[in-house]
């Protein structure tokens, strides 16, 4: 019998959804690499465009930490939203995934903290059957080592840690994808290689 692909790792685009986790200003002088987590941000924001797929945007309790940093252009996210647990997977969240993404069977998460709502985020997706993909340099904490234990914790569980090049190309599948010129071009822009050195700098 063949293997579900999606369970190894491929993607399609019809059934997949960005999430971008709580990249919000009030955070950004304490976490570690924040400009770089919104450039990868920005990065899989335009794409989903070429792709059409839908960015859902959480804001954590934005009441008193604010909304998510105006560096990183939201407005054509299918749904911004504020949240005061942890994880992503609020109700009106899975009511909006289930209306936008029939058949969904793929998520490409990225945001902060990568220890605790990106963590628990993956743990309910993967909990409704869902394959998770993990932006490496999409992610981040407070401090490295949770970081680093939380993308570890986040592999152990079934995750599919990544880089956005890895999964734009397996989002196009083929040279002769429409938007081959424009997502090889956002993919040829310099992107924080183990945070802080990009290939462009060597």
């Amino acid at each position: 019998m063949a293997r579900n692909i999606i369970k190894l790792g491929a993607l399609e685009a019809q059934k997949t959804a960005f999430l971008l986790c709580d990249i919000q200003e009030v955070f950004r002088p304490h976490i570690k690499y924040f400009s770089e987590v919104v450039k990868v941000a920005n990065k899989m924001v335009e794409a989903a465009k070429h792709f059409q797929i839908p960015v859902y945007v959480s804001e954590q309790y934005p009441q008193g930490l604010g909304h998510t940093t105006k560096d990183i252009n939201i407005g054509e996210a299918a749904m911004v939203y504020e949240k005061t647990k942890f994880s992503m997977l609020t109700p009106e969240l899975e009511g909006w995934l289930k209306k936008d993404v029939p058949g969904l069977s793929s998520i490409v998460l990225f945001g902060i903290e990568c220890h605790v709502c990106i963590e628990q985020t993956a743990i309910d997706l993967i909990n409704m059957d869902l394959s998770v993909h993990i932006l490496a340099d999409g992610v981040s904490s407070r401090s490295l080592m949770d970081r680093e234990l939380g993308l570890k914790r986040l592999q152990s569980i079934g995750c599919f840690v990544a880089t956005p090049e890895n999964v734009l190309f397996k989002l196009m599948k083929d040279k002769n994808h429409p938007a081959f010129k424009q997502i090889s071009k956002l993919n040829s822009q310099p992107t924080p290689d183990e945070f802080g050195v990009t290939k462009s700098s060597l």
